[in-house]
């Protein structure tokens, strides 16, 4: 489904996806029930209610998206609407989640609406990528991971690296092949 239709048929929330299923998947396959998890850009709440319903942890959700958030409340997940992990406290969290906008945008091409925040990751496709890698840290629990959604577009070494800079080995654990794109589930570990 292009960018356009999706805007007709949901115009202020992302939708589930290829790339929300994946990361999904791959965060339920290593999470367990006694985990508490913090979805960000949560959007319609899909990929929290997977994770919750999938393996029995409590699963707290954001989203920037005051839209996004009455959605995902809807779906029954608790959400809060924030900007990243801003409010939350210091070394909250077993594990973090986050499928972030990523898709290269040309700056002469930005819409300024809420699925443009949903999908834009700035010139490089990092523009929100950089700013959590260098902030999640402080909201995980010693010992806790964070599963990020990347896209070859975005170019998954330059995350690694980025990851690494703030202190995390990545290891790929998911990824799947698109004839434009290749989506990766990062595991990031202190």
């Amino acid at each position: 489904m292009g960018l356009e239709d999706r805007r007709a048929q949901e115009p202020d929330v992302y939708q589930p996806a290829e790339d929300s299923h994946l990361l999904a998947e791959a965060a339920c396959e290593r999470l367990e029930a006694s985990d508490l998890v913090l979805e960000v850009g949560t959007g319609s709440g899909y990929v929290a209610r997977q994770i919750a319903d999938g393996t029995g942890a409590r699963v707290i959700a954001s989203d920037l998206n005051p839209h996004a958030v009455r959605q995902a409340r809807s779906a029954g997940v608790e959400t809060v609407q924030a900007d990243l992990v801003s409010p939350f406290r210091d070394g909250a969290f077993d594990a973090v989640v986050f499928n972030p906008p990523y898709l290269p945008t040309d700056p002469e091409n930005e819409w300024d609406d809420w699925m443009e925040h949903a999908l834009s990751g700035g010139e490089d496709g990092r523009a929100v990528i950089d700013p959590f890698l260098a902030n999640v840290g402080r909201v995980l629990a010693p010992g806790g991971c964070v599963f990020l959604l990347v896209s070859s577009l975005t170019g998954v070494d330059e995350v690694v690296e980025e990851a690494g800079e703030h202190g995390f080995s990545a290891v790929a654990v998911a990824d799947e092949s698109f004839p434009f794109e290749t989506l990766t589930v990062l595991e990031l570990l202190r």
